[in-house]
């Protein structure tokens, strides 16, 4: 079966978050079983709730061990105190060094008690027992495991990918004073900006395929997986397009079998109840040790993952908190050996080398006090030139601003226009959108945040600009900031900005010609350029800006190649379908809502749409004048 569909498949079966071990050896489990004694626990919580807690401890006791700890929405099976699992911690490195490791079902979920809350909402002030949240459910499960886990040195860690990695995160606010260290890998932040919204615009196969999988009622305790979701067609594009309306998705597709999806359609501003499930705010008195992880092209949590990283740094200052940046998909420094990705090419098998090097070392110096080297303050992957680079602070210290403007012709340059009235136009047709991918597939495919963008270059609705052949080496580095001058005939649109590194046609790049890898992208829902509370109408015609963040990267520019910049209006099925008309809650837009627009990028000097980002300084070659 060919590789992408396979993944595809597997993906929509697994969940996306519950990942396997890089090329695990089959002996592995054989491996547990010898060295492994497995308990199975209920803990109680502070509101009397238990909790399904999986417990393998060494069988030798002749020393003490750290506790491990993975809290997850996504089961702890198998199920039964003699069936193992087959992978025990964040890889086999870990398994091999001996460590006490605890796997939970989080409440609600499979065989705990409780209700399950989507992202649950933390409770600052606890007065009464009631009051719980993932904070205290993770403060009184150590408090259990300390005093009923015989052979534990006295601390704890955590780790976790992605919704895993949100319960790492809201497990070390106001942290248990045995939690020493705690890695949030790709974890939720705000579903608002992460996972199935993005500034405002809904990732439509991306929550289909997650929610339709794991979203899903659970009306009591249980071992089994509810059944993926069914596609009609592997076609998403066409299966989407066909559907109509997000309506007709719910009842038809969906077949209103997953109730938060529901919760997100009433709500689709900002309000209470998205603020509520933000959990940066709330990052404060947390583990004494935090690594943040992250891939270059996580397609579902690179938002949470700086962001958590930013905040622990502003509300913990005395913290050990580092971030580690690869070129990886979301959750691959876990289950792929991280080599390339899609057509990106990253010269070695950089996720093995993290497992190994970067990850197992940060747990070993902060529990088991061995004798190793702090890690850097950020350990990030340069693509582009495919070399681990390490700073003492991230965005690096020595980064230049530059800033980029679009000219006429398709030029994007550093000096700013002095045109009194200047624009391009695109007319962006519901009905024809321009699709995220060329890949055949109803779901997010994970490489497509390297993908090639001439097909989408080629279209009369995407704007191209690019600055001429680069004589040296342009490193760019930290956040990409768009201010972007645009009108619409229409009083609703979306405007989608992607950052490519044009690739030249022979010497270096022989092996792929004038590939236009794409760096970074992103989308915003122009209704809400002002406010994500309260959206409002273009008036047509009248220019307005949109400011918003494309996240970070460390990207090298080689010499010969060009930056690129393109604009767009749609990106589906990734991206819902605009309907270019403004309505009140746009996910019940109608069928005839649905209308034709000519979209307006302006550069003239009134309103010249820009790009800026770091640079850091590259020295020349010793031999170089």
């Amino acid at each position: 079966m060919h590789r992408i569909l396979w993944t595809a498949l597997l993906l929509a079966i697994w969940g996306t978050c519950e990942l396997c071990f890089g090329q695990q050896p089959e002996s592995l489990e054989s491996y547990i079983r010898l060295h492994y004694d497995k308990r199975e626990h209920r803990v109680k919580m502070r509101d009397g709730v238990e909790l399904f807690t999986a417990v393998y401890s060494p069988k030798d006791t002749t020393r003490k061990y750290p506790i491990l700890m993975k809290r997850t929405p996504y089961s702890v099976a198998p199920y039964g105190e003699d069936k193992y699992a087959a992978n025990l911690g964040p890889s086999e490195h870990f398994v091999k060094a001996g460590y006490i490791f605890v796997n939970q079902d989080v409440r609600g979920r499979f065989l705990s008690g409780g209700q399950f809350i989507q992202v649950t909402p933390h409770v600052a002030k606890k007065s009464k027992p009631t009051d719980v949240d993932e904070s205290s459910d993770t403060y009184d499960t150590i408090e259990w495991l300390l005093a009923n886990v015989p052979g534990h040195n006295g601390r704890v860690g955590m780790y976790g990918i992605s919704y895993p990695g949100f319960y790492c995160s809201a497990g070390m606010i106001d942290a248990h004073p045995a939690l020493a260290a705690v890695s949030p890998q790709a974890p939720v932040g705000d579903w608002y900006f992460d996972d199935f919204l993005h500034n405002g615009a809904f990732f439509l196969a991306h929550a289909f395929r997650w929610l339709g999988n794991n979203a899903q009622d659970r009306p009591k305790p249980t071992t089994e997986k509810t059944p993926p979701v069914v596609y009609p067609t592997l076609d998403g594009y066409e299966l989407f397009l066909e559907a109509g309306s997000m309506e007709s998705v719910t009842r038809n597709l969906l077949k209103d079998a997953a109730p938060f999806w529901n919760d997100m359609m009433a709500h689709p501003n900002r309000d209470e109840f998205w603020k509520r499930r933000e959990i940066m705010p709330h990052l404060k008195n947390v583990a004494p040790a935090v690594m943040v992880v992250t891939g270059w092209y996580d397609a579902e949590d690179l938002y949470g993952s700086f962001k958590t990283y930013q905040a622990i740094e502003r509300q913990n200052p005395s913290v050990n908190n580092v971030l580690v940046v690869g070129p990886w998909h979301h959750g691959g420094w876990a289950s792929v050996d991280g080599d390339r990705l899609g057509s990106a090419n990253f010269g070695s098998k950089t996720a093995a080398f993290y497992r190994a090097e970067i990850e197992f070392p940060f747990f070993e110096k902060y529990l088991k006090d061995e004798r190793r080297p702090a890690p850097a303050e950020a350990t990030v992957f340069e693509t582009g030139a495919n070399a681990w680079r390490t700073f003492d602070a991230w965005p690096p210290k020595n980064s230049q601003r530059r800033q980029l403007f679009l000219h006429e012709k398709g030029l994007l340059d550093a000096v700013a226009p002095t045109a009194t009235k200047a624009f391009d136009e695109y007319v962006s047709d519901p009905s024809r959108p321009v699709p995220f991918t060329e890949r055949i597939t109803p779901q997010m495919a994970i490489e497509y945040m390297t993908d090639d963008q001439r097909f989408a270059a080629r279209r009369p609705d995407v704007l191209v600009y690019e600055t001429p052949v680069l004589e040296d080496d342009l490193l760019v580095a930290g956040p990409l900031d768009v201010d972007l001058w645009v009108s619409t005939s229409g009083t609703d649109a979306d405007f989608i900005v992607k950052l490519i590194d044009v690739f030249p046609g022979s010497s270096e790049a022989a092996a792929q010609p004038h590939y236009q890898m794409l760096v970074r992208s992103e989308v915003f829902r122009g209704r809400y350029r002002r406010s994500f509370e309260n959206p409002e109408p273009f008036v047509p015609g009248q220019p307005a800006q949109i400011k918003f963040e494309l996240l970070d990267v460390l990207h090298r520019f080689q010499k010969n190649h060009r930056l690129m910049i393109q604009i767009q209006s749609t990106c589906f099925p990734l991206v819902d379908r605009n309907p270019q008309t403004f309505v009140p809650n746009i996910y019940f837009a109608r069928p005839e809502d649905f209308q034709k627009a000519t979209h307006r990028v302006h550069r003239s000097a009134a309103h010249s749409t820009s790009i800026r980002f770091g640079v850091v300084p590259t020295p020349k070659p010793p031999d170089s004048k």
